[in-house]
């Protein structure tokens, strides 16, 4: 099976930290193929806008695909990006965060041989559009990283946060700030931030503007994460916009693995599977308030919520479920 991989982002500066890297590497590991990145702005001084990405790659493109069966492309929202429809070998395009309720561009998403949706959330949006090549590929982990270390919970709570901002403004649509100021507001709260070496130096600036540093901790380097969880009681992450963020991000499911409750904000699509589940908490608004709500309610029942993380986290996101939905998707393709 040769397969090129196509990446819209910039390579990220910690790719062990990053999600979909992580994701694409046990992916290669698995099925082989090759990586390529399509976004220009890192090579020119102009900002290039994204509907021109890949086109500066063509010849490279055309030349790779004498080798290729079939392409993967991988994006966090369904964007038309026309260079995929110049190229001769079948597209596979992987939506890897939420969907916003906004009808995208279905001719041009029906014209690729796959579109697949990270979470039933998404699949359910793009179906009801009338788009019917799609596909949902299984979140999953290397689970066996983690190990189960209970924290007791009495009067201060611990909080791991992941999936850190790419850029200033997602300070708020990420939920940083909201969830500093519910630290001013709760002394029994302390966070504990994967940072991943973008605006790192901002964000120690707001924690030392707010008088934080004995209570929040902001890790900008590359971490054992099952170590970090064995120092808190559970893991959150926020967003306002569920295309900014991955359906199910990596670092809950790193909770779950370790045993650890999660709380996780409406606007993801993880959200409905917590709430099916009972292993944490939906923020209904990445506000103080809403978050103080939710980590009450984690504190009222957390015993109960440890357990049913700990017997959901390695059954449901394994690494080999993973595998098995790439495998049954391009044995589809092929």
């Amino acid at each position: 099976m040769t397969i090129l991989y196509h990446l819209a982002t910039l390579p990220p500066k910690m790719p062990q930290a990053e999600a979909i890297s992580q994701e694409i590497t046990a992916v290669r590991a698995r099925f082989g193929g090759e990586v390529i990145y399509v976004n220009p702005n890192q090579a020119f001084f102009r900002y290039i806008p994204r509907l021109f990405f890949g086109f500066h790659k063509l010849r490279e493109l055309r030349a790779r695909e004498v080798g290729v069966q079939f392409h993967h492309f991988y994006n966090p929202d369904p964007f038309p990006f026309h260079y995929l429809r110049t190229l001769q070998r079948p597209v596979v395009y992987s939506v890897t965060c939420g969907i916003r309720d906004k009808r995208p561009n279905i001719p041009y998403l029906s014209s690729l041989a796959v579109v697949a949706a990270s979470d039933q959330r998404s699949l359910d949006l793009l179906k009801s559009w009338g788009l019917e090549n799609t596909a949902l590929l299984q979140p999953g982990i290397d689970t066996t990283r983690f190990t189960h270390s209970p924290v007791p919970l009495k009067s201060t709570i611990m909080l791991m946060v992941g999936s850190a901002p790419w850029t200033r403004g997602q300070f708020h649509t990420k939920g940083v700030e909201a969830l500093l100021a519910a630290a001013q507001q709760d002394l029994d709260l302390n966070l504990t931030f994967l940072w991943r070496g973008v605006l790192a130096d901002e964000m120690q600036r707001k924690v030392d503007r707010l008088n934080l540093g004995d209570r929040v901790s902001v890790f900008n380097r590359q971490v054992d994460v099952n170590q970090v969880l064995t120092t808190v009681h559970a893991s959150i992450v926020l967003a306002t916009d569920p295309a900014i963020i991955k359906s199910y991000p990596h670092s809950l499911l790193d909770s779950l693995a370790a045993g650890k409750p999660v709380l996780v904000s409406r606007a993801i699509p993880m959200a409905d599977y917590v709430e099916e589940t009972g292993c944490g908490q939906v923020v209904e608004a990445v506000t103080p308030a809403s978050i103080l709500e939710a980590i009450e309610a984690l504190r009222r029942t957390y015993n109960a919520q440890r357990q049913l993380a700990l017997q959901v986290g390695c059954r449901d996101f394994s690494q080999q479920a993973m595998l098995a939905s790439y495998q049954q998707l391009y044995r589809q393709i092929l």
